[in-house]
């Protein structure tokens, strides 16, 4: 469904992104996994076409997305800290959202909406919403088009732990539905429950793209944090 084919992305001496290449299908679930400044949100927004690389492409469906920004309908993006009008209402923002999309009532995927119990506060100006209610409308605007793709940076971050359970559940859900899924976090033991696939970026490299199962099974680890630290200190000792 997405190939990414020698992506390279400079900011002044920075060399965020160094020919990377991959390849997505769906059902996956891709944990998007490194430290800070590895590349991982440089990716994300090359792929949402926020950010231009400076060479090579990315295809969705077999076709580059500079020749037809529409492909951007077809993906749920839950940021990773939502920005939104502090004097618009949460109802007020999904109606929004539904009219620019031209999406009929019958189309959306209101399940986060209720499972959140947003719908009883759709009077509420965005500037009085806490952080983790604000990560739940994210969550929530994410699913509600019903995308063929979900990107999702840092999801459960700022969740309490019952919000956490029910978003990991609807991920799980739509990876049942055969969808593309790809998540960054720094809560590994998230990860562990959802992954199919680890793809680990290090200052704009990618180190590795494997699945979980063959990960676990080289390093000997269940662990999906141990399994990755095993990797890493082997590439040192190689290097």
């Amino acid at each position: 469904m997405m190939r990414i084919e020698n992506l390279k992305k400079r900011f002044k001496k920075l060399q965020a992104l160094d020919n990377i290449n991959a390849m997505f299908d769906n059902g996956q679930v891709i944990s998007l996994i490194g430290p800070n400044g590895s590349g991982k949100t440089t990716l994300i927004k090359s792929i949402l076409g926020m950010v231009k690389a400076d060479e090579g492409n990315i295809f969705v469906n077999g076709n580059p997305i500079n020749d037809d920004p529409s492909y951007r309908s077809r993906i749920g993006y839950m940021p990773q800290i939502g920005r939104y009008p502090d004097n618009m209402k949460i109802g007020h923002l999904f109606r929004m959202m539904k009219d620019i999309r031209k999406m009929p009532e019958a189309g959306v995927d209101t399940d986060m909406l209720i499972r959140f119990d947003l719908m009883s506060i759709f009077e509420k100006p965005m500037r009085t919403l806490s952080g983790g209610t604000r990560q739940k409308v994210s969550a929530a605007l994410a699913f509600y088009f019903n995308p063929d793709i979900l990107i999702l940076d840092e999801p459960t971050a700022g969740l309490d732990p019952v919000s956490s359970e029910i978003l990991k559940e609807k991920i799980m859900l739509e990876k049942m539905k055969n969808k593309l899924i790809l998540i960054t976090s720094h809560i590994l033991s998230d990860l562990d429950e959802l992954a199919t696939d680890v793809m680990y970026l290090q200052e704009g490299k990618m180190i590795f793209l494997k699945d979980i199962d063959t990960l676990r099974c080289e390093t000997g680890e269940d662990k999906l944090g141990k399994a990755i630290a095993r990797v890493m200190q082997r590439n040192t000792s190689l290097g």
